[in-house]
């Protein structure tokens, strides 16, 4: 008996402060991006991708990830042709959606996305690693490691709710 609880008590001093081992399972399903928020090394807060942001979460059974995320306040380019469009357009277009996909790996508070298509290059053959800060009934609250955006080290936290059922239009 003292065996087991010594061994119970040596799992849970293993585990990152704040952890818990998270199931695949309720992982599993279409998330909605609720909030995003990025924060600096300073402590200063802001909309990470502005207001009105629109994005879209998703993990299967078989272990298979999609992320996309639309800033807020995007502008439609001028032409339909997006290949004829201004330059300056084409670069305001790509700078205000990001996207990627591939697999994804579940240990224990984080998730592991292995990137094999995106949005931007570099992305591809690349591990986003996200912190599971929240992962209960429809709620989901991922961070990410510090990394540099626009000149500056942020770290990103984004809060995202389950869609239910195939008509789902929230």
């Amino acid at each position: 008996m003292k065996k087991w609880i010594l061994a119970v008590g040596l799992a849970i001093l293993a585990l990152p402060l704040g952890a818990s081992a998270q199931s695949k399972d309720a992982l599993v399903g279409t998330w909605k991006l609720v909030s995003a928020t990025d924060t600096t090394e300073k402590g200063e807060k802001r909309d990470a991708f502005g207001s009105g942001a629109v994005g879209f979460l998703i993990y299967t059974a078989d272990g298979r990830m999609t992320a996309m995320i639309s800033h807020g306040g995007r502008k439609a380019l001028s032409v339909p042709d997006y290949i004829a469009a201004p330059a300056e357009e084409r670069a305001a277009a790509f700078a205000t959606f990001t996207a990627y996909a591939g697999t994804y790996t579940l240990e224990s508070n984080r998730v592991i996305h292995h990137v094999q298509i995106a949005s931007l290059q570099n992305r591809v053959g690349s591990d986003q690693v996200r912190t599971i800060v929240k992962l209960q009934d429809d709620e989901l609250i991922l961070r990410t490691p510090p990394f540099l955006k626009g000149g500056r080290m942020v770290t990103t936290e984004l809060t995202w709710q389950r869609l239910k059922g195939a008509g789902a239009s929230q």
